[in-house]
């Protein structure tokens, strides 16, 4: 039995109200395959796309979907089909599903496919249902196939941050790029692991693994062994050039 996604009110984030700024470093860039006329131009699309859906510091080179890259040069896919292939790959699940509660990485789909903030606390209940009932193929489809997506970014935009400057605010909110992936119950968990997050930490001497002495001695008899063998190796190769010795 499917659930009803649960009703939650929008409301004004201020990108849903047309602007009237000058266009500047808070606006996000727009790609859209349209514009996309050189190898350059598709380069820096692609790049977006995935600066939009994985986190900054995720942009590593084994995140990379070369095939979906592939397909989207070759016009067998859209933009919207590239993005949904990021949303939904083993990479993007393992940094960013498999670190954070339900809560969290339906905060971070909202984001990441709608360009925007949730709502409310009851908007996030509403989207981690989905993903608990569904999954997260499920939560991603139900975002993109949904009429905001649809209406935003159609098939061939490359999903951003829409509205980064609000009012009475001279600079917009951080790009969500940046935003921290996790919540704060998660390093929470790390510090009860005995992870030390402060600025001024040291590691005091007393903390060095120091290896036991008779560790040390088994080891430095073992080394002590192989160098003899292998000199007397090298010794056998040299004399058997001359024919002293038959190996």
């Amino acid at each position: 039995m499917n659930l009803p996604l649960l009703a939650y009110a929008p409301h004004s984030q201020n990108q849903r109200v047309e602007g009237y700024e000058v266009p500047g470093d808070e606006q996000a860039g727009i790609f859209t395959l349209g514009t996309a006329s050189s190898n350059g131009d598709m380069d820096a699309l692609i790049t977006a796309a995935y600066r939009q859906i994985f986190h900054e510091q995720q942009m590593l080179k084994s995140n990379r979907q070369t095939l979906l890259e592939s397909q989207l040069r070759s016009g067998l896919i859209s933009i919207k089909d590239f993005v949904r292939g990021l949303a939904i790959s083993s990479a993007f699940r393992t940094w960013n599903y498999e670190v954070n509660n339900n809560y969290r990485f339906a905060e971070l789909c909202v984001q990441r496919l709608l360009g925007r903030n949730v709502y409310s606390h009851q908007e996030t209940l509403a989207w981690s249902i989905v993903l608990a009932t569904k999954g997260v193929e499920g939560l991603v489809d139900a975002l993109m196939d949904g009429e905001e997506y649809i209406s935003c970014f159609g098939e061939d935009t490359v999903p951003y941050q829409r509205r980064r400057v609000l009012p009475q605010r001279s600079q917009g909110e951080l790009p969500f790029e940046r935003a921290p992936r996790y919540t704060h119950d998660h390093l929470m968990t790390l510090k009860a692991l005995g992870y030390d997050f402060s600025a001024d930490r040291r590691i005091a001497q007393g903390n060095w693994i120091e290896t036991p002495d008779s560790v040390r001695k088994a080891a430095g008899v073992v080394t002590a062994g192989l160098a003899i063998a292998l000199s007397l190796v090298a010794i056998a190769v040299v004399l058997s050039w001359f024919g002293w010795l038959s190996i």
